[in-house]
C-alpha cells in the first residue's frame, strides 16, 4: 500500500496542476496568513493515539503559524491550498512536546443550490523531536441551502494512520458525516449538529472499532469596544465499540467519550486578536488506562493578514 506520504502528495500535485492551467481567469489569486503565540495549562496531559495518560497537570507553550492561498479555477471553482505548523512545549513533560505540519488542499464549485467539494490533508507529527505520526486525510463532500436559515453538508472521509514503533496501531478508517446549521441571526448567531460514523480498520484487531458521534455548536458574535468578537459554545460525544477483546482486560473495550469546549474571540485591533478558551473532557471506558477526565485552559494572541 502506498504510504501516507506519497498518495497525500499525489492529490496535491494533481490540484496544483489544475491551479496552473487555470491562471488566466478574472478573478485574482489571494494569499493569508497567521502566527500565534499562547500558553495552556492541562490536568492531564496525555497522548490519545496510543493510549498514554499521566495522571499529572503541566503547562504548555504553544506557536503556530498558518500560510494559504485561494486560486480560482474558474468562475464558479476555488483552490485552496494551506501549510500549518504548530508547536506545544511543556514544562515538565518534555518526552511528550509537539510539533505538527499539516499540508492541506481543497477544491469547491458553486453549482448554484448546491456546492461539492473534495479536500486532502497530510499531517506529520513528531514527538520531543521524533518521527510519531503521518496522517492522510482525503474527503469529498455536498452542501447547500435546504431553505433559507437551514444548511446541510454531508461527506464520505477515508483515512489513513501510521504511528513510528507502533506498526499495530497503523491503521485505515471510513467515515460518513452530515452536518445540519441553522442561521438564526445569519453569522451572527448559529447553531450546528453533526453526526459521524467511524469504521475504522487496525493492523492488529484488538485496535478495531466503530464509532457512532455526535456535535453540537452554538456560535454568537457580538459588537465589543467597536470590534466584532465570537464566542462558541461546543459539545461532542463519541461512543466507540471495539470488534476484538482486548488482552488486558480480557473482553471488548468499549469508550464513551464527551467533551465540553468554551471559545472566545475578542479581536484587539484591525489585524491582531485574543483568544481564550477552557475544555472539560470525560472519557469513561472499561480500559483503566483509557479512563480518565481532562480540563484544558489556555489563552492565545494571533497576528493574521
Amino acid at each position: 500500500m502506498p504510504t501516507p506520504r506519497r498518495l497525500c502528495l499525489f492529490a496535491l500535485a494533481v490540484l496544483a496542476a489544475g491551479a496552473t492551467a487555470q491562471e488566466g481567469e478574472e478573478r485574482s489569486r489571494e494569499w493569508r496568513g497567521e502566527v500565534g503565540v499562547g500558553a495552556e495549562y492541562d490536568t492531564n496531559v496525555s497522548v490519545d493515539e496510543v493510549d498514554v495518560t499521566s495522571g499529572e497537570a503541566d503547562s504548555a507553550w504553544l506557536v503556530d503559524f498558518e500560510l494559504g492561498v485561494t486560486q480560482p479555477l474558474g468562475k464558479q471553482t476555488d483552490l485552496n491550498l494551506n501549510y500549518d505548523f504548530s508547536q506545544a512545549t511543556y514544562e515538565r513533560f518534555s518526552r511528550v512536546d509537539r510539533q505538527t505540519h499539516i499540508l492541506g488542499a481543497d477544491v469547491g464549485t458553486d453549482l448554484g443550490k448546491a456546492n461539492t467539494g473534495i479536500s486532502a490533508y497530510y499531517i506529520n507529527s513528531r514527538l520531543d523531536g521524533e518521527p510519531f505520526l503521518e496522517y492522510l486525510r482525503v474527503s469529498p463532500s455536498l452542501s447547500g441551502f435546504l431553505a433559507r436559515k437551514w444548511f446541510a453538508r454531508g461527506a464520505y472521509v477515508f483515512s489513513e494512520r501510521t504511528i513510528e514503533d507502533r506498526a499495530d496501531r497503523d491503521a485505515t478508517t471510513h467515515s460518513g458525516e452530515a452536518d445540519l446549521y441553522y442561521f438564526h441571526r445569519g453569522l451572527r448567531s448559529y447553531f450546528n449538529i453533526g453526526y459521524r460514523y467511524r469504521d475504522e480498520d487496525a493492523t492488529a484487531a484488538r485496535f478495531d472499532f466503530r464509532s457512532h458521534g455526535l456535535k453540537l455548536r452554538y456560535i454568537r458574535r457580538f459588537d465589543l469596544f467597536e470590534r466584532q468578537a465570537k464566542v462558541e459554545l461546543a459539545w461532542r460525544f463519541e461512543a466507540r465499540r471495539y470488534l476484538s477483546p482486548t488482552p488486558s482486560i480480557g473482553e471488548d473495550r468499549e469508550d464513551d467519550r464527551s467533551r465540553w469546549k468554551l471559545d472566545l474571540e475578542v479581536p484587539l485591533t484591525r489585524r491582531l486578536a485574543l483568544q481564550t478558551y477552557a475544555s472539560y473532557g470525560n472519557y469513561e471506558s472499561n480500559l483503566p488506562r483509557a479512563d480518565f477526565t481532562q480540563t484544558i485552559v489556555g489563552a492565545r494572541l494571533s497576528y493574521g493578514w
